[in-house]
């Protein structure tokens, strides 16, 4: 969804892209993952997020561990990012653990995309996870009510990618414009 606001104009952030630069090699992130979490969750030298996420969604504990860690650095790599931004700019930012992590206040508007659990499971699997791994990550996650509470708009992503981008345009033509004369 954040790629088609994107090539409509607004400035698009992605929390997970931001969650894997500030691990990378010789970043202090690296350095504290690995000191928590210890060399086998290396490969060639560059930390394995497959093996780190089996670590960490199968125990709440080592889960909290990695976030205590990664959540301030990219809190701190979005503010970076986001203090380019002009006054007029439509920013999103895409960010899959908003309710999780109690974000949703810092943002003028919340949209959700959602999908029964059977689409979000099949679309999952097609990107090569195995089930006991995509029942550990749902179950980590908040539920599809708490988001849809949360959210001032929900996307129902159940059809084609252009039933998507309709919603999108109706998003960015209707609702958008609207939110920014509230600000001035």
């Amino acid at each position: 969804m954040a790629r088609y606001f994107a090539e409509l104009g607004a400035k698009v952030i992605d929390a997970d892209q931001l969650a894997r630069e500030v691990v990378e090699r010789g970043s202090t992130g690296f350095d504290q993952v690995v000191a928590a979490f210890g060399d086998d969750i290396l490969r060639n030298g560059d930390i394995d997020r497959r093996v780190l996420g089996d670590l960490v969604f199968n125990d709440l504990s080592r889960r909290r561990q990695l976030e205590a860690i990664i959540h301030p650095l990219v809190q701190s790599a979005f503010a970076s990012a986001a203090a380019s931004l002009g006054a007029h700019d439509v920013l999103i930012y895409e960010i899959p653990l908003l309710v999780e992590t109690d974000a949703a206040s810092r943002f003028d508007y919340v949209i959700t995309v959602e999908a029964d659990e059977p689409i979000r499971t099949g679309r999952l699997k097609a990107r090569g996870m195995q089930p006991l791994d995509i029942q550990a990550r749902m179950s980590a996650q908040a539920t599809a009510d708490q988001r849809i509470k949360t959210a001032d708009y929900v996307i129902r992503n159940h059809g084609t990618l252009d039933d998507l981008l309709l919603e999108v345009e109706f998003l960015w033509e209707s609702v958008l414009p609207t939110l920014e004369r509230e600000k001035t």
